[in-house]
């Protein structure tokens, strides 16, 4: 393991997250921020209970992971492509650096900075309602599995995408649809049962459901089966991975 390599790449890739500081970091926890106070105060408080926790405070999970995957696949998807559209990806892929080392790389770097956005987040959300965590660890656990899971989702999409617009395709039709719908702002047991159904084939919802039970024990699906979920997608993603990489798929053309 090329550790000295990793840990350029991850530098290098961090480095750029400083310098990008009000893109990167301040404008998202604003714009999140805002979800805070329109939700939170002014229709939360019309809003009854949800499982005995207030709107304001069962909406932050699922916030939480909003932020989280558009990140996660904004800071993997521009953290591959760039070099790919300045031609220096050729010189990543003749140096003496494995495939391995190369995705550890900017993936471990993609999914550390939206772990720190995340963390940032909940510090916010403090400000705005009142926030308990009954389960730290998994909490934990969920937030570092899904930042990794969709920025493996980036890179893909970093490498697939031919043109800057195309970064930008999947997360604004795909991603953010996805999460609205998948329990960011409700849960799912509101919906009649035949969206009810409907909804349990958004892989969303396994996120955001295991994520919320770590907070406060509510989940719309068993924990279980979102540990499971959320393992899936990370091995479908790394199998994909593994296929470009083998194949060549869009970096060697």
């Amino acid at each position: 393991m090329n550790i000295h390599a990793i840990r350029a790449i991850y530098t290098f890739e961090m480095a750029r997250t400083w310098r990008t500081l009000m893109q990167s970091i301040i404008s998202p926890v604003i714009s999140t921020s805002l979800y805070f106070v329109v939700f939170g105060a002014a229709i939360g408080s019309r809003i009854p209970e949800v499982g005995g926790v207030s709107y304001g405070t069962f909406i932050v999970p699922g916030l939480v992971m909003l932020s989280l995957l558009t990140q996660s696949i904004s800071n993997a998807s521009f953290g591959i492509y760039f070099p790919k559209f300045t031609g220096t990806i050729y010189e990543l892929l003749s140096a003496p650096i494995s495939y391995v080392e190369i995705v550890l790389s900017y993936v471990g770097a993609a999914a550390t900075k939206s772990i720190i956005l995340g963390l940032i987040i909940l510090a916010t959300a403090y400000l705005f309602v009142p926030l308990h965590i009954d389960h730290p660890f998994w909490m934990i656990l969920f937030l570092v599995l899904t930042a990794v899971t969709f920025s493996l989702v980036g890179f893909i999409i970093g490498i697939w995408a031919d043109g800057f617009e195309k970064l930008q395709v999947v997360p604004l039709l795909i991603i953010t649809p996805l999460t609205f719908l998948g329990g960011s702002f409700y849960s799912i047991d509101m919906l009649p049962p035949f969206w009810q159904k409907v909804a349990l084939f958004n892989p969303v919802v396994y996120l955001v459901s295991g994520f919320r039970w770590s907070f406060y024990g509510l989940s719309d699906v068993s924990i279980a089966l979102s540990l499971a979920m959320t393992m899936a997608f990370l091995i479908i993603s790394l199998t994909i991975v593994a296929w470009m990489f083998r194949t060549g798929y869009r970096l060697k053309s």
